[in-house]
Protein backbone atom coordinates (compact mmCIF):
# COMPACT_ATOMS: atom_id res chain seq x y z
CA UNK A 1 0.00 0.00 0.00
CA UNK A 2 1.22 3.56 -0.11
CA UNK A 3 1.48 5.02 2.90
CA UNK A 4 0.33 8.07 3.30
CA UNK A 5 1.80 9.79 6.43
CA UNK A 6 5.33 9.46 5.78
CA UNK A 7 4.45 11.22 2.81
CA UNK A 8 2.64 14.44 4.52
CA UNK A 9 5.49 15.99 5.74
CA UNK A 10 7.34 16.00 2.39
CA UNK A 11 6.65 19.36 0.28
CA UNK A 12 3.85 18.32 -3.03
CA UNK A 13 6.15 18.23 -5.84
CA UNK A 14 5.60 16.92 -9.62
CA UNK A 15 7.84 14.10 -8.36
CA UNK A 16 5.84 12.71 -5.39
CA UNK A 17 3.11 12.94 -7.37
CA UNK A 18 4.18 10.56 -10.16
CA UNK A 19 5.84 8.17 -7.97
CA UNK A 20 2.64 7.78 -6.21
CA UNK A 21 0.85 7.14 -9.35
CA UNK A 22 3.19 4.87 -10.36
CA UNK A 23 3.12 3.39 -7.06
CA UNK A 24 -0.87 2.94 -6.66
CA UNK A 25 -1.03 1.50 -10.45
CA UNK A 26 1.46 -0.92 -9.79
CA UNK A 27 -0.99 -1.98 -6.65
CA UNK A 28 -3.80 -1.37 -8.62
CA UNK A 29 -3.83 -1.31 -11.97
CA UNK A 30 -3.94 1.90 -13.98
CA UNK A 31 -7.55 1.78 -14.71
CA UNK A 32 -8.04 2.56 -11.22
CA UNK A 33 -6.17 5.50 -10.97
CA UNK A 34 -7.57 8.87 -10.25
CA UNK A 35 -6.65 12.24 -9.27
CA UNK A 36 -8.70 11.29 -5.93
CA UNK A 37 -6.92 8.35 -5.43
CA UNK A 38 -4.07 10.27 -5.63
CA UNK A 39 -4.44 12.86 -3.67
CA UNK A 40 -5.87 10.51 -0.89
CA UNK A 41 -2.78 8.55 -0.81
CA UNK A 42 -0.61 12.02 -0.28
CA UNK A 43 -2.85 13.92 2.00
CA UNK A 44 -4.13 16.45 -0.03
CA UNK A 45 -7.14 18.05 -1.68
CA UNK A 46 -7.56 17.03 -5.19
CA UNK A 47 -7.29 20.85 -7.19
CA UNK A 48 -3.36 20.81 -5.27
CA UNK A 49 -2.55 18.22 -7.46
CA UNK A 50 -3.28 20.21 -10.67
CA UNK A 51 -0.10 22.52 -9.86
CA UNK A 52 2.25 19.65 -10.88
CA UNK A 53 0.07 17.79 -13.56
CA UNK A 54 -2.70 19.76 -15.39
CA UNK A 55 -4.77 16.29 -16.69
CA UNK A 56 -4.96 12.74 -16.40
CA UNK A 57 -3.27 12.69 -20.04
CA UNK A 58 0.13 14.80 -18.54
CA UNK A 59 -0.21 12.32 -15.83
CA UNK A 60 0.41 9.60 -17.85
CA UNK A 61 2.75 11.09 -19.98
CA UNK A 62 4.96 11.86 -16.49
CA UNK A 63 4.67 8.57 -15.28
CA UNK A 64 5.83 7.21 -18.70
CA UNK A 65 8.57 9.24 -17.97
CA UNK A 66 9.49 8.24 -14.58
CA UNK A 67 9.77 4.24 -15.50
CA UNK A 68 11.88 5.33 -18.56
CA UNK A 69 14.26 6.42 -15.97
CA UNK A 70 14.28 3.53 -14.15
CA UNK A 71 16.08 2.19 -17.53
CA UNK A 72 20.08 1.55 -17.36
CA UNK A 73 22.14 4.29 -18.66
CA UNK A 74 24.16 3.23 -21.65
CA UNK A 75 27.14 0.67 -21.30
CA UNK A 76 30.09 3.26 -21.86
CA UNK A 77 33.00 -0.19 -21.79
CA UNK A 78 30.68 -2.08 -24.32
CA UNK A 79 30.41 -2.97 -28.35
CA UNK A 80 27.07 -1.59 -29.76
CA UNK A 81 25.81 -5.19 -29.76
CA UNK A 82 26.08 -5.34 -26.24
CA UNK A 83 25.11 -2.31 -25.14
CA UNK A 84 21.68 -2.31 -27.18
CA UNK A 85 21.00 -5.64 -25.71
CA UNK A 86 21.89 -5.02 -21.87
CA UNK A 87 19.80 -1.52 -22.47
CA UNK A 88 17.15 -3.16 -23.95
CA UNK A 89 16.86 -5.98 -21.09
CA UNK A 90 16.97 -3.23 -18.71
CA UNK A 91 13.61 -1.60 -20.35
CA UNK A 92 12.23 -5.03 -20.27
CA UNK A 93 12.77 -5.75 -16.35
CA UNK A 94 11.25 -2.36 -15.48
CA UNK A 95 8.43 -3.11 -17.31
CA UNK A 96 8.02 -6.66 -15.63
CA UNK A 97 8.15 -4.67 -12.50
CA UNK A 98 4.87 -2.30 -14.12
CA UNK A 99 2.67 -4.74 -16.10
CA UNK A 100 0.36 -1.81 -16.65
CA UNK A 101 3.08 0.24 -18.32
CA UNK A 102 2.90 -1.22 -22.11
CA UNK A 103 -0.84 -0.30 -22.70
CA UNK A 104 -0.45 2.72 -21.13
CA UNK A 105 3.05 3.48 -23.62
CA UNK A 106 1.61 1.98 -26.67
CA UNK A 107 -1.45 3.99 -26.13
CA UNK A 108 -0.14 7.83 -25.38
CA UNK A 109 2.70 7.05 -28.13
CA UNK A 110 -0.30 7.01 -30.47
CA UNK A 111 -2.24 9.70 -29.03
CA UNK A 112 0.68 12.13 -29.30
CA UNK A 113 2.43 14.14 -32.31
CA UNK A 114 5.77 12.93 -30.43
CA UNK A 115 7.14 11.03 -27.73
CA UNK A 116 7.42 12.12 -24.04
CA UNK A 117 10.75 14.12 -23.43
CA UNK A 118 12.53 11.03 -21.37
CA UNK A 119 11.05 8.40 -24.41
CA UNK A 120 12.73 10.88 -26.53
CA UNK A 121 16.00 10.83 -25.19
CA UNK A 122 16.07 7.19 -24.27
CA UNK A 123 15.73 6.90 -28.45
CA UNK A 124 18.14 9.61 -29.12
CA UNK A 125 20.75 7.72 -27.03
CA UNK A 126 19.84 4.44 -28.24
CA UNK A 127 20.64 5.70 -31.94
CA UNK A 128 23.66 7.32 -30.48
CA UNK A 129 24.65 3.91 -29.79
CA UNK A 130 23.83 2.82 -33.38
CA UNK A 131 26.12 5.43 -34.69
CA UNK A 132 29.18 4.76 -32.47
CA UNK A 133 29.21 1.38 -33.53
CA UNK A 134 29.62 2.44 -37.44
CA UNK A 135 26.11 2.38 -38.32
CA UNK A 136 25.23 4.65 -41.18
CA UNK A 137 22.35 6.96 -40.41
CA UNK A 138 19.88 4.77 -43.28
CA UNK A 139 20.67 1.66 -41.74
CA UNK A 140 19.56 2.98 -37.89
CA UNK A 141 16.76 4.29 -39.97
CA UNK A 142 15.88 0.56 -40.68
CA UNK A 143 17.31 -0.77 -37.24
CA UNK A 144 15.32 1.73 -34.88
CA UNK A 145 11.68 0.28 -37.45
CA UNK A 146 12.34 -3.32 -36.94
CA UNK A 147 13.15 -2.95 -33.30
CA UNK A 148 9.98 -1.33 -32.57
CA UNK A 149 8.73 -1.31 -29.12
CA UNK A 150 11.32 -4.02 -28.29
CA UNK A 151 13.42 -0.90 -27.77
CA UNK A 152 11.16 -0.21 -24.55
CA UNK A 153 11.01 -3.77 -23.41
CA UNK A 154 7.89 -5.51 -24.76
CA UNK A 155 6.73 -6.81 -28.37
CA UNK A 156 3.21 -6.57 -29.58
CA UNK A 157 1.93 -9.74 -30.89
CA UNK A 158 -0.14 -10.76 -33.20
CA UNK A 159 -2.82 -12.42 -31.70
CA UNK A 160 -3.70 -13.08 -27.64
CA UNK A 161 -2.75 -16.68 -26.60
CA UNK A 162 -4.35 -16.94 -23.22
CA UNK A 163 -6.18 -20.09 -21.29
CA UNK A 164 -7.98 -17.31 -19.18
CA UNK A 165 -10.26 -15.83 -21.89
CA UNK A 166 -14.02 -17.11 -22.17
CA UNK A 167 -14.16 -19.83 -25.07
CA UNK A 168 -15.62 -18.23 -28.61
CA UNK A 169 -19.12 -19.36 -28.85
CA UNK A 170 -19.01 -19.71 -32.56
CA UNK A 171 -15.69 -21.63 -32.31
CA UNK A 172 -15.66 -25.33 -34.57
CA UNK A 173 -14.70 -27.89 -31.93
CA UNK A 174 -11.42 -28.92 -31.14
CA UNK A 175 -11.45 -31.36 -33.63
CA UNK A 176 -12.79 -29.69 -36.48
CA UNK A 177 -10.25 -26.50 -35.56
CA UNK A 178 -7.03 -29.27 -35.85
CA UNK A 179 -8.79 -30.41 -39.25
CA UNK A 180 -9.10 -27.15 -40.59
CA UNK A 181 -5.45 -25.88 -39.29
CA UNK A 182 -3.68 -28.60 -38.60
CA UNK A 183 -0.24 -26.44 -38.46
CA UNK A 184 -1.36 -23.96 -35.76
CA UNK A 185 -2.64 -27.28 -33.89
CA UNK A 186 0.50 -28.56 -34.07
CA UNK A 187 2.23 -25.64 -33.02
CA UNK A 188 0.03 -24.92 -30.15
CA UNK A 189 0.64 -28.93 -28.54
CA UNK A 190 4.10 -28.81 -29.10
CA UNK A 191 5.12 -25.37 -27.19
CA UNK A 192 5.75 -25.10 -23.27
CA UNK A 193 2.93 -23.49 -21.27
CA UNK A 194 3.93 -20.51 -19.67
CA UNK A 195 0.32 -19.18 -17.86
CA UNK A 196 2.40 -16.32 -16.66
CA UNK A 197 3.40 -14.94 -19.70
CA UNK A 198 3.12 -11.53 -21.18
CA UNK A 199 3.30 -12.73 -24.72
CA UNK A 200 0.77 -15.78 -24.34
CA UNK A 201 -0.13 -19.27 -22.21
CA UNK A 202 1.94 -20.67 -24.91
CA UNK A 203 5.23 -18.95 -25.17
CA UNK A 204 8.15 -18.73 -22.26
CA UNK A 205 8.06 -14.97 -22.45
CA UNK A 206 11.04 -13.94 -21.40
CA UNK A 207 12.84 -17.12 -23.93
CA UNK A 208 10.76 -15.69 -26.91
CA UNK A 209 11.45 -11.88 -26.37
CA UNK A 210 15.39 -12.65 -26.10
CA UNK A 211 15.26 -14.73 -29.16
CA UNK A 212 13.75 -12.24 -31.26
CA UNK A 213 15.47 -9.10 -29.72
CA UNK A 214 19.08 -11.69 -30.57
CA UNK A 215 18.04 -12.37 -34.06
CA UNK A 216 16.85 -8.63 -34.44
CA UNK A 217 20.83 -7.97 -33.14
CA UNK A 218 22.11 -10.63 -35.29
CA UNK A 219 20.66 -9.71 -38.68
CA UNK A 220 21.51 -6.07 -38.08
CA UNK A 221 25.14 -7.36 -37.40
CA UNK A 222 25.50 -9.08 -40.71
CA UNK A 223 24.12 -5.97 -42.37
CA UNK A 224 26.48 -3.35 -40.54
CA UNK A 225 29.14 -5.66 -42.18
CA UNK A 226 28.39 -5.11 -45.70
CA UNK A 227 27.15 -1.08 -45.21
Amino acid sequence: MVEIGTQQRAPLSRKRVLDTAVALADEGGVDALSMRRIAQALGVVPMALYKHVAHKNELLDGMIDALVGEIDPPSADADWKTAVRRRVLSARRMLLRHPWAPAVIEARMKARATPTPAVLAYLDSMIGIFRAGGFPVDLVHHAMHVMGSRLLGFSQEVFEDRTDRAPDPDAPPPEEMAARYPHLTELARAVAHDEESVVGSGCDDQAEFEFALDLTLDGLERLLRTA
